[in-house]
């Protein structure tokens, strides 16, 4: 579907790609000559992130290139053609690789228990070697800022740690850089977006259909939250882009310890000037 001459979708991916080209500058994370590895899961995220990469590539005073990977685990009934075609269609240069993960963890993790670790694990492990063998520069996954916000709360709720997905990181193995241009778009527009586009979407059969996982529970708890307190949730996300570690418990963030009166005239300042600054945002 062809985005001029449609004012609602010409609003929505204009808005869309507001908010990457944002994210994309705001932390550096494409770059002179990046090889950027989308990962293609075949949902809206992924497909929608792809198609804001391939306007920003047009756009930009820089050159960088595309190649979008999908992981095919080899789950039954998976439609394999459908990205491939896509992709084809759309002239983009890709890569499908086949790994039967789904055998693998339908044989280690007992039936009615979660899948996800073990699977996210698996296909983190195989995407990054993917990367590595490809050249790559730069792995773009397609998380948003409702993925952000969740995972704080799971971080939170299960793990005692206020700990979320950061925009751009280094890989836990210290091979890639990991970029995730989608980190400023909410949820419900991109899949609004999605829908206009008519992408063609594969549903996850592997772990999204469980329905009882945890992120599940915290994604209909912040739904309920910005159902009955619209804005709530853009705030979280906005908190965790004005963090003030004075005011937390964290002695590796803050040096508690060395806190003296004649220390105390420049925390003051310090925050009253972080206070003015948000005030103005």
């Amino acid at each position: 579907m062809k985005i001029s001459g449609n004012p609602e979708l010409s609003k929505a991916h204009k808005k869309i790609r507001s908010l990457v080209g944002s994210a994309v500058s705001d932390y550096n994370m494409i770059v002179e000559g990046d090889l950027i590895m989308v990962c293609l899961s075949g949902g809206a995220d992924s497909y929608t992130m792809l198609d804001m990469l391939l306007g920003l590539q047009q756009a930009a005073p820089i050159h960088f290139d595309i190649i979008a990977v999908n992981l095919d685990q080899k789950q039954p009934g998976f439609p394999a053609k459908v990205l491939p075609d896509y992709l084809e269609a759309a002239g983009v240069d890709y890569r499908i690789i086949e790994e039967d993960t789904y055998s693998v963890v339908q044989s280690i993790i007992p039936i009615g228990k979660t899948t996800c670790s073990l699977c996210s694990r698996l296909r983190r492990g195989i995407l990054y070697n993917t990367a590595e063998g490809l050249g790559v520069t730069k792995i773009a996954l397609g998380h948003h800022a409702d993925d952000m916000v969740e995972t704080l709360f799971l971080n939170m709720f299960y793990n005692g740690r206020m700990k979320s997905m950061p925009a751009k990181l280094i890989s836990d193995d210290r091979r890639n850089i990991v970029i995730r241009p989608m980190a400023y778009v909410r949820e419900s527009a991109i899949k609004a977006y999605a829908e206009m586009r008519q992408f063609p979407i594969i549903p996850c059969n592997f772990c999204g259909s469980q329905p009882n996982l945890q992120r599940q529970n915290v994604k209909a708890m912040l739904q309920q939250w910005d159902k009955e307190n619209p804005g709530r949730v853009q705030n979280i996300f906005n908190a965790l882009t004005r963090v003030t570690p004075s005011h937390l418990l964290d002695r590796d963030l803050f040096d508690f310890t060395g806190l003296s009166l004649n220390h105390a005239d420049d925390i003051e300042e310090l925050d009253y000037m972080i206070d003015a600054v948000e005030q103005i945002i």
